[in-house]
């Protein structure tokens, strides 16, 4: 997550998964690659090959690379949070005045061995409950920090315009 602006009347944080999106292109580039210097000498094993790396790497640009961003602003008294993959574009608009603050849900994934991870997703605390601003959860620093600006900013309002109590 990263802080595009932060002013008194607007914050905007965006997830862009640069990184994500060029190391799976890669990926599927390599296999591709692979596969066409394979077809060469055993043209249906290279094929197969080419084609299996390119609709893996595919299904999981797809399902990985998703870029978010939330808009809190002042002005227009609203939440705006865009979501934008593979599959299309959406955007949702809330009120502002009900905002608390944000929060980070949990969960905890498991292995066999009883071994587990915390995962954590950002939360904007509105008066008819928890709204969720990513839809999977992550074990990186993102939400946290996107937990802290909403906090931040919501903490520094003036006065006239304090929604948190």
């Amino acid at each position: 997550m990263q802080i595009v602006r932060d002013t008194p009347d607007q914050l905007i944080i965006a997830n862009r998964p640069l990184a994500i999106g060029v190391g799976i292109t890669l990926f599927i580039l390599i296999f591709a690659a692979a596969g066409l210097i394979i077809a060469t000498e055993e043209p249906w094993f290279g094929l197969l090959f080419g084609g299996t790396g390119v609709l893996l790497g595919g299904g999981a640009f797809a399902a990985f690379v998703r870029r978010t961003q939330v808009i809190l602003d002042r002005s227009r008294g609203e939440i705006i949070i865009r979501r934008r993959s593979v599959f299309g574009y959406g955007e949702t608009v809330l009120p502002l005045a009900p905002l608390t603050g944000a929060e980070l849900q949990t969960t905890r994934s498991s292995t066999p061995d009883g071994r587990g991870t915390t995962l954590y997703r950002p939360v904007l605390m509105l008066g008819a409950g928890p709204h969720p601003i990513m839809q999977s959860y992550t074990n990186g620093t993102g939400p946290k920090k996107l937990v802290d600006a909403v906090n931040r900013w919501l903490d520094a309002a003036p006065k006239t315009t304090r929604q948190r109590g």
